[in-house]
């Protein structure tokens, strides 16, 4: 079976069902896991971006590309402060209201989203950068299950709603592959909005989640995701 963007889309949406299934069942050996899952996959984010994505943007020769990185990265930073302004990536261990559970998932949709867009988009260069953009994705769908799950259930819902919640950020990936292929400007600059987008979502949401954290483990896990990034475009180039 050949890889798709439609595939991998599915195969991220899995990942957010696993983490809101880790938080639900209280597999604490897992949600360790997926802590350093979150450090890895955001030194992997910012690698993919820098070194990846962004050259092929500008390469591109368009004017207007810096300002569609700009604008997504813009984008998340507006969410984040209006709809969901007091969210973070991780397991929630406070009680939260209704509203605030919502307006997490109404917030992470927007940004699972644009994951699609990014696979999708990637696809549209090539295949090996639309692969590791999916990467990029997968590894940080982990916690983002964790988080939305965590949310629904200190919002007071029960665990079928925590699942369904999860199932909503998967679908929204989906959404933005499918979007992708047909709209022409997220055919056009997709890549450019996903760019600011990712950037924001790796350095100013998951690094900050790292650095509040006492150890070497994670800030270990960071470097070896920027490491496994080089490693594996030198890979793809290889096979390319």
């Amino acid at each position: 079976m050949a890889l798709t963007p439609l595939w991998l889309a599915l195969a991220a949406a899995t990942a957010n069902l696993l983490g809101a299934y880790a938080v639900i069942r209280q597999r604490r050996t897992g949600l360790r896991v997926i802590d350093t899952s979150l450090a890895f996959g955001a030194g992997f984010m910012v690698a993919v971006v820098l070194v990846g994505v962004l050259p092929r943007v500008f390469a591109e020769g368009s004017a207007v590309a810096p300002m569609y990185v700009l604008g997504g990265y813009l984008f998340v930073h507006l969410v984040q402060h209006v709809v969901v302004p007091h969210f973070h990536f991780g397991e929630e261990t406070h009680d939260v209201t209704g509203a605030a559970a919502f307006s997490a998932l109404l917030g992470l949709s927007l940004h699972t989203f644009f994951d699609g867009v990014a696979i999708a988009s990637g696809f549209l260069v090539s295949p090996q950068l639309g692969i590791l953009l999916f990467l990029a994705v997968l590894l940080h769908k982990l916690p983002e299950g964790v988080a939305i799950a965590s949310v629904s259930l200190a919002g007071g819902h029960r665990e079928q709603h925590a699942l369904g919640a999860a199932a909503v950020l998967g679908a929204s990936t989906v959404v933005g592959v499918l979007l992708t292929e047909v709209v022409a400007p997220l055919r056009s600059h997709g890549l450019a909005i996903a760019a600011g987008v990712t950037l924001y979502v790796a350095a100013s949401n998951l690094v900050p989640e790292i650095q509040a954290r006492r150890g070497w483990a994670l800030p270990a896990a960071f470097f070896g995701g920027t490491l496994a990034l080089l490693v594996g475009e030198l890979f793809l180039r290889g096979l390319g």
